[in-house]
């Protein structure tokens, strides 16, 4: 069988620098900017990718419309989801679900970008999610 591995995820918007901005505010990773209308948050497995609605030209403009996610949650691993909470907490104008222990292990913070797509910072906590992710 073909080996497949997701290694990106683009977010389309309308405003570039404020949705990067937030990231590196959120994510404590600085963008590294290819070109003005394209940036990437990079992480040791995923790359965030976030492409202005100018680089839609490339593909079609009726392929992808900036800030009308409601299906797709993008989740990122964090050492301490309480630390990050607190760390963000006042820069984040859209919190979700505060720090809260969901059924499957994981210590999860639910929050919106400034497009309002849905973020989730979560820490494994149960024996088995912790050995699912170490």
């Amino acid at each position: 069988m073909k080996k497949t591995n997701l290694v990106s995820l683009r977010i389309i918007t309308a405003d570039i620098r404020r949705l990067v901005d937030f990231f590196e505010v959120t994510t404590g990773i600085t963008a590294k900017w290819l070109t003005e209308d394209f940036a990437e948050i990079v992480t040791d497995s995923f790359t965030l990718a976030i492409g202005s609605t100018r680089t839609l030209a490339f593909f079609g403009e009726a392929v992808a419309q900036a800030a009308s996610n409601k299906s797709v949650i993008i989740e990122f691993l964090v050492e301490n989801v309480d630390d990050d909470y607190e760390r963000i907490k006042d820069t984040v104008s859209d919190i979700v679900q505060k720090p809260t222990t969901m059924p499957w292990g994981n210590r999860s913070l639910l929050f919106r970008d400034p497009d309002g797509n849905l973020i989730n910072f979560f820490t494994p906590v149960s024996e088995e999610a912790i050995r699912k992710f170490s």
